[in-house]
């Protein structure tokens, strides 16, 4: 496991860009909630309304309404009934845009993470996938809408930055869009989904 100490919280500017460009910039930050934090590894972007995969294509309704809204919030939705996906608001307020955390490499609070994931075999089984993910960080539908600018649930620069070689690649898991180029992995890391 790398040892990786944190820097500062990601302001609010930092989300108020394009979409793709933010999904692609959040590769090698870290996600952390309370004990328990990762680097990013896979993120997919979701931008808006012409991208008829994006939950917000069909407009404002209840449970999209956060990603219309200002920038540097979560959305988090749930899959199968069962999984929560943690997504993060993208673009300036009153454009819709977001991207879906779809792996981490655990970095803190392991232990805690194996506790909440007692299936995952491996270490790389813990985060290798977004209801993974949600899971080992303990975050669920109650911080749909969490300001990921301040308090426990964050994103923070590394103190120390890595070189990753981010690549692009088709989104995977969807029915619409599937061509689109718009999930970015961390080339080689043996923590991404798949």
């Amino acid at each position: 496991m790398v040892i990786v100490r944190f820097g500062p919280i990601l302001r609010r500017a930092f989300y108020e860009r394009p979409t793709l460009e933010v999904a692609r910039d959040l590769v090698g930050k870290v996600l952390v909630h309370g004990a328990a934090a990762g680097v990013i590894v896979e993120t997919e972007a979701y931008p808006g309304r012409d991208d008829l995969a994006s939950h917000s294509a069909r407009g404002i309704t209840d449970r999209t309404r956060v990603i219309f809204g200002p920038p540097g919030h979560a959305y988090v939705y749930l899959i199968y009934g069962m999984y929560e996906c943690l997504n993060l608001v993208a673009e300036p307020d009153g454009q819709p845009g977001c991207v879906l955390l779809r792996a981490i490499e655990p970095v803190s609070g392991v232990e805690l993470m194996r506790r909440r994931r007692p299936a995952a075999r491996k270490i790389e089984e813990l985060a290798s996938g977004p209801g993974k993910l949600t899971r080992a960080l303990g975050v669920t539908l109650a911080h749909y809408g969490a300001d990921v600018t301040r308090g426990p649930l964050v994103v923070r620069q590394p103190a120390e930055p890595r070189i990753i070689d981010v690549v692009a690649t088709p989104r995977i898991n969807i029915n619409h869009c599937t061509e689109l180029p718009y999930r970015f992995i961390a080339r080689g890391n043996r923590f991404v989904s798949g």
